[in-house]
């Protein structure tokens, strides 16, 4: 007997976890809000970890691939203080995969495969314990029921509140991101500065980051302690306006540096919410979920690493036998717990350290995973 079984989200998580039941032969539905695949940016670079990510790829038999798509170069590292003096350049030897770099799109593409997704097809709830199954409300008004939906729909995810009644809370960091495009040609300095891999300067309580993509595009995040309102008198849809004000928030840090922020065309605010470190939730027949929705941290390099190995992990544990679908679940949920909660913490800590009055406490941190 087959499950009839759903993915909401089509992000890393919810196509490793479609991609891995498929390679064991089950069906899935994969819903996904946005109408197409290219519909939103798919935003910037993740680096797939070797216990994590990669082994997630795996699992699904896309690890060859992914390391014909992957940038190991862009593991390289280098930090600056705000003079614009380099304290550590971390350069990844030639046969390092520890952790190679990939663009959020290659990797969606890689993933998608042959898969069917359902474009287009919001979910607005889900209703646990019907006669039927597990019912799921689209915002069209239509209506299906399923044996297991696993909610991997993000940091506002519509699912979680069927397990939980935990919503993500404001760090106190935000971050504003900006892009500069065929950066070795337009901005043959910049990428000097950068590098291979990524660029960081730290400050009191703000820091700079640029980091390389495929291509010549470079994401830049300019990040700071503030009110969650701190734009309240700010247009961010001024472009000026934005690039005004965070030149005046890292006055003073080296002309180089500031070069980053003089040259991005556009501006998003994105304020860092996360979860409680240890959220957990009474299991509910039927409902569980992966990645953001389950465990939203600070964004240090895990949460897609998680919420891909959990991906393939939860295929695995319903794909293994003919078990109860249900005890499956509860046992991966328990595992899954104690390995978010740990990386939680780690993520949380790293955030208040990276983001600090003491700009040599993220140096430290540095150090510590990555010792010069």
């Amino acid at each position: 007997m087959r499950h009839r079984i759903a993915v909401v989200g089509s992000g890393p998580a919810g196509l490793t976890f479609a991609r891995v039941l498929q390679r064991h032969g089950y069906p899935v539905a994969v819903l996904e809000r946005d109408p197409t695949p290219d519909a939103r940016p798919s935003g910037g670079t993740l680096d797939l970890h070797e216990g994590l990510g990669q082994l997630a790829l795996e699992k699904a038999g896309l690890l060859a691939e992914f390391q014909t798509l992957s940038r190991p170069e862009g593991q390289a590292m280098r930090i600056l203080d705000t003079a614009g003096t380099v304290l550590r350049d971390w350069r990844p030897r030639p046969d390092d995969r520890a952790n190679p770099e990939i663009d959020r799109g290659q990797l969606r593409d890689l993933l998608l495969g042959s898969l069917d997704v359902q474009w287009g097809r919001a979910v607005t709830e889900v209703v646990p314990g019907t006669r039927d199954g597990t019912l799921v409300h689209f915002v069209d008004g239509r209506q299906e029921t399923f044996d297991l939906v696993v909610g991997a729909d993000g940091a506002w995810s519509r699912i979680r509140p069927a397990v939980s009644s935990a919503t993500p809370h404001y760090t106190g960091v935000t971050s504003v991101e900006t892009s500069l495009e065929d950066v070795d040609t337009r901005h043959p300095d910049l990428a000097q500065l950068i590098g291979d891999g990524s660029v960081a300067v730290y400050g009191v309580n703000r820091a700079l980051v640029a980091q390389r993509n495929s291509g010549g595009h470079v994401k830049v995040y300019a990040q700071f302690r503030a009110p969650l309102d701190w734009h309240t008198n700010l247009d961010l849809a001024d472009v000026e306006s934005v690039r005004s004000s965070l030149l005046a928030l890292f006055d003073g840090w080296a002309a180089p540096v500031l070069e980053l922020l003089r040259h991005g065309a556009a501006f998003v605010h994105r304020p860092l919410y996360v979860l409680p470190v240890s959220h957990t939730w009474r299991h509910v027949v039927g409902v569980t979920l992966l990645g953001d929705a389950a465990h939203l941290m600070p964004p240090l390099g895990a949460g897609a690493n998680l919420a891909m190995l959990e991906g393939a992990e939860l295929a695995e544990s319903i794909a293994s036998g003919p078990g109860d679908l249900d005890d499956a679940v509860r046992t991966f949920e328990e595992q899954m717990w104690e390995r978010a909660g740990r990386w939680a913490k780690i993520t949380t800590a790293g955030l208040e350290r990276l983001v600090s009055a003491d700009p040599a406490g993220a140096l430290a941190l540095f150090d510590e995973v990555q010792p010069s």
